[in-house]
This record gives C-alpha cells, structure tokens and sequence, in this order.
C-alpha cells in the first residue's frame, strides 16, 4: 500500500477526516476529505422533485432515503478502497438548495409539504415585503412563502412552532439543534452584518405587518438560531446516528458544523469568501456572488443580498439562461458532421468551436443572439424566446457566430453585474470561475474576463462541488488554529499549492463586448416581439 493510501487508512480509521453532505436539485452527494482536506470516497444518489397541486416539492421520505444512500455508498467505497468500517468522523457538515419553506407544528410534524426555492408563487408578498423591509426579498426566500401563506389565509400557518429550510431540517433531525449556518440564514431572512444575526429591526416590522392576525407566535419564537462558520452546531445523536447509518456502524457524538446553503458551499469551494472576491457559476444557468466591503446605497431588484459563511455580505445575480442554446447550436454541428459519416467526439468539437470564438472580431461583427428559454428576470422578460438576429452588412462566419453565442450567454448576467461594478463602483480583484462554460480551456474563462473587466481564475477542483465545500467547513470547525479565519484556512490549509489558471482581461475584448452590450440592449425589443408573436 502506497503512503498516501496508508495515510488515508489511518485518517478513516482514527475519524481524523470531515464528512460533507449536499442535497442538490437533481443529486445527493456525500465526500469525505482527509486531514488534508482532500477527497478520499464519495458517494451519490439522484432523485428529481415533483410538482404536485401546483407545488414544486420532495418527499421527505426521498431526502431521507437520499442521504442514507449517499452516505452508504460514500462508506461502501471506503470499504473497498481502504478495507475500514466507518465509526466515527471528526466532523459532519450539512447542506442543501437554499430557501423555500418547511414549517413544523409543536409534535414537529411538517404542517404543509416542503416548498422549494423552485416555487414562484410568493410574488405579492415579496413586493409588500421589499416595500416594508427597503430591503430586496426574492420569491424564493423563506419570509417570503410565509408572509404569502399568511396573505393566503392558509389555515396550518397558526399552527407553526419552527420553520426552517432543508439542511436545517436534517441537521435538526441528527443533532437535535434548531439552528442555520449565517450563509444560508440569509436566503430565510435578512441578515443584520454588525451581530450575524437575523436583523432585529425588520423582525419587529414583519411582527407588526401581522399583529392584526394575533398568531400565538412572534417571528422570532420559529425562526432558527444563527450560527458563522467555526461555530460548533451540536453532536450526532443516538437517533442521528442511526438515521444516517442505519447499518448502526456510526457512533453518536460527532461534532456537526452549522448547516449550510449550495451558495456558500460554492464560496468554500472556490476559495471566493474574501472580500473584493467572487465567483460564477456558469452552466444551464448562471449565477455570480460578490463578497462586498460595504453595503449598497440602494435597493436593486435585480441583486439579491446573501452572506459568505462567515456573515460577510454578498451581492447576487442569478440568469436563468446560460448554454443551453449554446450547447443546442453545438448539437446541430454535430449533427451535420453525422451526416457526412464522421463519428464526432464531443469534447473536441466543442474546444474547436469555443476556440473559434477567439478568431472572431471584438464585437462579433455586428451579430446579435438571446439564449433565451426562459424568462430572464434581469431584462424584465416572463417567457423568452432563443434569437439569432443580423443584418445584410454583419460580417456572418463561424467564429463571430460562436462568438456572439459565447457573448449572450453572459448578456443577462453582465447586465446584473454593471450596477455593481459601474453604479455602485463596487471592487473585485478576482473572480473564480466554475461550471460547464469553463470545461473548454481558457476560452469562457477569457470571454468572462472581457464581460466584466477583471482576472478570472478556474481551479482545477472546481468539479468538487458544494458537497466538498461543506466537508471544508466542517473540517475548518475542528482544524483551525486560535482566531484563524475562514478565508486565511482555505487559502493556507487546502487551496495553497493548487493548480489553477489566471487569466487577465484582454482590452480590446473587454472593448468589443460593451459594444456588443449596447446592440444587446436596443435589441431587446425584437426579443420583446418574438416572445409576443411566436
């Protein structure tokens, strides 16, 4: 057995490693991390929600058969792998999609089924609520489902004694705590960044906006404690122990972190929870996360404010568009080299067709597209329409229309982007990129760069994922030294040494693509008559 084997072994079988669980949309994984942070087993389980009397949801028998699963399969490997039996860990971490609704009435049964972040139906309370709060509430949040049950009369909603999310539910249910990581507090309700605490003031706005109901609650009765990362979030209990390994191999007593949110998963696992950081999530969708040094001046409808897990404040701004038009045009290429007989290697085409992209002219030759499947929030559109649009004089070939394809998938989210970095005049150093679009050597990366003006960086372990980024937390609760924080651990003790690359923005790139911006932005209304007319 080589050395790093024999390390690892003795890490499984002393528990000197870190456990992270994730609960994504389509996937359940579990990784577990040595003492050096690195991935040693992991395991998954895929599960899909439902959409049931107009609600997106899960059962929650899934999310327990899910977690077993992953759980069981990430041990089963380390049966294989390392010849160890898992009892015990030096640390748990929880995490899960962020938002939607879960409330519990006093026997702590769920009162309604789980309302995911996926379910848009809160529109009136997020306005009425923005408007109380001057504080942007997005539809997905937590306070805002509440606040609509409320407005809807729903009968259970009297009947609450604690309202969580989905990773404050598991770790609820395997420790026994009623409490949420800061980072995913902050998609519940808003966060007060002087205490890391739910903001005082807004909670005696929101008790007043329902004083008229006379609930036997306040907000504060049924709502978690917030907890920053480092916290100790409690200990497996016997019961948790066995309802994460029914096997009855795991031993209770394992110290949990605080639960998180896939967004501050996503930070950890990047290395972007620094100030003047942030990283992009680019694939079907795109979201970027700015770690801000103060907060904005106003509100914007289209940024949505979070916190790191540490309770730093972040802006967001989510597209729901990115390469899914990008990935159709790719198919038809595909397609077409089919027809001539040719058995195409899809990784190779798309690293000759994004390459192409950088032979293209500045501004794409004048060539204009929408990514548009769906609405897009950020140019104001309910339903969309995917649009390549020219004129007779736009110099139309292949690199300027993969060019104009790379360029849109990015349009929405730059739009987002200028009012951090142009109207508040926000600063960023670095942004880390991760996801589909950067799968392509250095070509996402370098059209990112131009959108939005500053060096972009993809590691190589950007693939890790949030369930990696939870296992990081945990692993930071039980490892750091006196007083260290969380961006020095992740800089020093699991990104220092890692390959990754840096690319800085080309000018004459960055030039080309405020000119595409400016096509972009008057040919919203041609997008406008095609969702209206097609």
């Amino acid at each position: 057995m080589d050395a790093t084997m024999e390390l690892n072994k003795s890490a499984i079988a002393a528990g000197k490693t870190a456990l992270g669980i994730e609960l994504g949309s389509t996937r359940i994984k579990a990784v577990l991390v040595n003492e050096n942070n690195v991935p040693i087993a992991s395991g998954s389980f895929d599960w899909e929600n439902k959409y049931v009397d107009n609600i997106w949801t899960y059962d929650i028998a899934d999310v327990w058969k899910g977690v077993q699963a992953s759980y069981q399969r990430m041990a089963q490997e380390v049966k294989e792998v390392y010849g160890e039996t898992i009892t015990t860990i030096g640390a748990i971490g929880f995490s899960a999609m962020m938002h939607g609704y879960m409330a519990f009435d006093e026997k702590d049964e769920l009162l309604v089924p789980f309302r995911t972040w996926r379910n848009t139906i809160t529109e009136e309370a997020s306005e009425q609520l923005t408007k109380t709060f001057q504080y942007h509430i997005p539809q997905r949040w937590s306070i805002a489902h509440l606040f609509q049950a409320i407005l809807n009369k729903e009968p259970h909603v009297k009947d609450i004694k604690f309202m969580t999310t989905l990773a404050g539910y598991i770790h609820w249910k395997l420790t026994g705590q009623k409490v949420l990581g800061v980072g995913e507090a902050s998609g519940m309700f808003p966060i007060d960044i002087q205490t890391k605490k739910f903001n005082v003031h807004m909670i005696e706005q929101f008790n007043q906006l329902v004083s008229d109901k006379n609930f036997t609650w306040k907000l504060t009765d049924i709502l978690p404690e917030v907890l920053v990362a480092g916290d100790n979030a409690g200990t497996l209990t016997e019961e948790g122990a066995k309802l994460l390994d029914p096997s009855g191999n795991l031993k209770a007593g394992i110290p949990l972190c605080p639960p998180e949110g896939d967004a501050g998963t996503g930070m950890a696992a990047t290395n972007s929870v620094a100030k003047r950081t942030g990283n992009v999530s680019a694939g079907t969708s795109v979201f970027a996360m700015v770690v801000l040094e103060k907060e904005l001046s106003k509100v914007y409808e289209e940024i949505d404010l979070v916190t790191t897990p540490t309770g730093n404040l972040v802006a967001m701004v989510h597209c729901n568009n990115c390469t899914s038009d990008l990935n159709a045009w790719v198919n038809l290429f595909k397609e077409m080299l089919e027809s001539y007989g040719v058995t195409v290697d899809m990784t190779k085409l798309f690293s000759v067709l994004y390459n192409k992209a950088l032979q293209g002219d500045d501004d794409c030759g004048g060539l204009l597209a929408y990514n548009y499947f769906s609405g897009e929030h950020i140019t104001k559109f309910e339903e969309g329409r995917p649009l390549f649009v020219r004129t007779p004089e736009s110099k139309f070939d292949l690199a300027n229309f993969m060019r104009v394809h790379l360029f849109t998938a990015l349009g929405a989210l730059k739009t987002g982007l200028d009012i951090l970095l142009k109207e508040e005049k926000v600063q960023l150093d670095e942004i880390f990129g991760h996801g589909g679009l950067f799968k392509t050597k250095g070509v996402g990366q370098q059209i990112m760069a131009a959108a939005i003006d500053v060096p972009v960086t993809v590691m190589e372990t950007a693939g890790e994922g949030g369930a990696w980024g939870i296992a990081l937390l945990a692993s930071y609760m039980i490892h750091k030294e006196e007083g260290e924080t969380l961006d020095h651990f992740l800089s020093e003790h699991v990104f220092a040494g890692q390959l990754g690359s840096k690319l800085a923005p080309v000018a004459s790139d960055v030039k080309g693509f405020n000119e595409f911006m400016k096509r972009y932005a008057k040919g919203l209304e041609i997008e406008r008559a095609a969702v209206e007319n097609l």
